[in-house]
């Protein structure tokens, strides 16, 4: 009876023993997740905040940004093909009714 009695007192403390290690998992696995849900939250604001320029005016300069040929005479040139109006002032030379009609008829 007692090598019986033993035997159930071992188990006993071996599945006291299994509670014991289960519930500290849990307890880990738990504050594990509520410390990764409370991080999300944290870069979940913080980027909300960092997200608006007009909050964060450190960070950003409202500048716009230009290409380098923006202001060039030949950018917009091919919208003005166009040669059926009547004649008016351009003050770009290449451009005018004058040199049109003296490149059509001297180079073509």
């Amino acid at each position: 009876d007692e090598s019986n009695t033993d035997d159930e007192e071992e188990t006993a403390a071996l599945l006291a023993e299994l509670q014991r290690i289960r519930k500290e998992r849990a307890e880990a696995k738990s504050k594990k997740e509520t410390e990764e849900r409370d991080q999300a939250e944290k870069i979940k604001i913080n980027q909300a905040i960092t997200g608006n320029p007009l909050l964060n005016p450190e960070q950003s300069s409202f500048l716009v940004k230009r290409r380098w040929n923006d202001d060039v005479i030949f950018k917009n040139c091919a919208k003005d093909n166009d040669r059926d109006h009547k004649k008016n002032f351009i003050n770009d030379m290449l451009r005018s009714d004058f040199h049109r009609r003296f490149m059509d008829k001297y180079i073509k």
